[in-house]
């Protein structure tokens, strides 16, 4: 069932807990099946039984049979049953003991605006820097970053471009400038929505680097392309085009982009020359 899934629509799965998400789906297609053909039977056999040339006169006592009735709770108790026993459990292990950077996870800031996603790194320190809404420029200074605080010193920001290692705990503190955005990572079964005037923690761990995905894809409609970031969530005018791109790094890979991503902050703050700017 799985399998039929993916091929028809459920793209692979790249994270370590995509895989109970997917379990839970599967039910549920089952359950939505065992509905539609049950039902459909129902159906047919009620305009059979009930036809005109058998029953010419209506009978107002109706049907004395419960067994409508009795599936009717079956199907809640099974209902009950996913929701209860897989469904709320898997989103426990979402959203409590959410990882940080001192259990072993990467932190990373994801602002939304419309229409483009604004990745924010702590930089070598590990510490984020400070945010002033008076510095935000559009083109310059997008999320506000006040490089006057120490801590921000070595942070930097990548436009619809998120980077992070495969096979450790990432963490996302999602929150958006503007209006409601919707954080949506199809392939590592990640959505949440960014809400303005809120910060929400959101964790996945990647098993695969883009290029062991893009393997994946040759000779499919996907051939070529990487993971993508979209943007679930009707956002205005633009939000077709709201969309970011997602590279899962081996560990060395992740390394040299960080190392490659601080030369070329130190590179525009000699170029910028921060303390005479401040």
């Amino acid at each position: 069932m799985l399998d039929l899934l993916r091929k028809y629509g459920l793209p692979l799965n790249a994270s370590s807990h995509g895989g109970a998400v997917d379990e839970v789906i599967v039910l549920f297609h089952w359950l939505m099946l065992f509905l539609f053909v049950g039902w459909g039977i129902f159906f047919i056999y009620t305009l059979f039984r009930f036809r005109e040339s058998k029953n010419p006169k209506a009978d107002y006592a109706g049907v004395k049979s419960h067994l409508s009735s009795g599936l009717e709770v079956a199907v809640a108790v099974i209902e009950f049953v996913i929701l209860i026993g897989f469904a709320i459990p898997i989103w426990a292990t979402r959203v409590n003991d959410v990882p940080n950077s001192a259990t072993g996870a990467e932190e990373i800031r994801v602002i939304a605006q419309q229409f483009a996603w604004n990745i924010h790194y702590p930089g070598p320190d590990g510490i984020f820097g400070s945010r002033d809404i008076n510095l935000v420029d559009e083109a310059e200074n997008p999320i506000g970053l006040d490089r006057r605080d120490p801590n921000a010193s070595d942070d930097f920001v990548t436009i619809n471009q998120l980077h992070i290692p495969v096979n450790k705990p990432i963490r996302i503190d999602l929150s958006s400038k503007d209006v409601i955005h919707s954080f949506f990572l199809p392939e590592f079964r990640v959505k949440q929505d960014a809400i303005p005037g809120m910060s929400i923690p959101l964790w996945f761990e990647a098993t695969m680097t883009t290029e062991e995905f893009l393997k994946t894809t040759v000779g499919s409609e996907r051939e070529g392309k990487g993971f993508e970031i979209a943007c679930a969530q009707l956002c205005g005018l633009g939000h077709y085009r709201m969309k970011g791109f997602l590279t899962v790094h081996d560990d060395e890979g992740y390394a040299d982009w960080l190392a490659e991503q601080a030369k070329y902050l130190e590179e525009e703050g000699d170029d910028d020359d921060w303390g005479d700017d401040w």
